[in-house]
C-alpha cells in the first residue's frame, strides 16, 4: 500500500527540488558516500523514481545543488557563530572555527564542496555552487576588511592582493586542519574546537604583524569565479 501511494504521488507537490536535495543531504550524512542512486534518493524523498529527473538532468547536476546547499549551511553557520560577537578579530575567529566544525561534522559533504568530484577539466565548477560559495567568501572577506587581522583594509583595487592573500592564509589553515581532523590524522575530534581556536588565534597573531600579499598572477578560487 505504501509503495503504491508513493508511486502515485505527483511530481510537483510542495518544493520538490528542495525535498530531493534535503534527502540527498540525509543520505550523504548517513552513508558518508556519494555512491547512491537517484532511484534510492527518490525512495528516500517519498516520490516516484522519475521525479528527480524533473529537476536534475543527471546525478552530477543534483550533487552540484547539494554542494550549493552545503555552502549555504556553511555561510549560515559562520554568520550565526559570529553574530553578536564584539570585535572584528573575534568575529573572524568565530567564523573560521565554525568553518572547521562544519567540515569535521560533515566530511563527505565537505569533500564534495571542495574536492574534485564536481570540477571540470579546466578546474571550473558548477554555476549554482559558485554562487553559493561566493557568499561564503564574501562573508569571510568582509570580516577581514573590517579589521579581522588587526586593522581595517580599505577595499580598493590596490588592496585586492592583500585581501586575497589574507583569504588564502585563513583558508589554507582551516582547510588543512579540517581535512586532518576528518581523516583522523589529528585528534580526537572532540578536541576540534580547542585545536581550531589555538591555531586560528596563532595565525591571526602572525598575520596582524605581517600580512600575506598574493603574488602577481596568483589566484584564489575556482576558474569561473576568478574570471568574473
Amino acid at each position: 500500500m505504501t509503495k503504491t501511494l508513493i508511486a502515485d504521488r505527483p511530481y510537483h507537490h510542495g518544493d520538490l527540488r528542495r525535498t530531493i536535495v534535503q534527502a540527498a543531504l540525509s543520505i550523504l550524512g548517513e552513508t558518508q558516500s556519494l555512491e547512491f542512486s537517484l532511484r534510492e534518493l527518490a525512495r528516500r524523498a517519498g516520490v516516484s523514481h522519475n521525479a528527480p529527473y524533473k529537476h536534475f538532468a543527471d546525478k552530477r547536476e543534483l550533487l552540484a545543488a547539494v554542494s550549493a546547499a552545503g555552502f549555504e549551511m556553511l555561510t549560515k553557520r559562520m554568520a550565526r557563530k559570529s553574530d553578536g560577537v564584539i570585535g572584528a578579530r573575534e568575529q573572524l575567529t568565530a567564523m573560521l572555527c565554525a568553518y572547521i566544525d562544519h567540515g569535521v561534522e560533515n566530511p563527505a559533504l565537505y569533500g564534495l564542496m571542495f574536492g574534485g568530484y564536481l570540477g571540470g577539466p579546466d578546474y571550473s565548477r558548477p554555476a549554482i555552487e559558485l554562487a553559493a560559495a561566493e557568499k561564503t567568501r564574501s562573508l569571510l572577506a568582509g570580516a577581514i576588511i573590517a579589521g579581522g587581522l588587526g586593522q581595517p583594509i580599505t577595499q580598493t583595487a590596490r588592496n585586492e592582493r592583500r585581501i586575497a592573500g589574507a583569504i588564502l592564509a585563513c583558508w589554507s589553515l582551516v582547510h588543512g586542519l579540517t581535512m586532518l581532523l576528518a581523516d583522523g590524522l589529528v585528534g580526537p575530534k572532540e578536541k576540534a574546537g580547542a585545536l581550531a581556536s589555538r591555531l586560528v588565534l596563532g595565525m591571526l597573531d602572525r598575520l596582524s604583524v605581517e600580512m600575506l600579499v598574493l603574488p602577481r598572477g596568483a589566484w584564489v578560487g575556482p576558474k569561473v569565479l576568478r574570471s568574473k
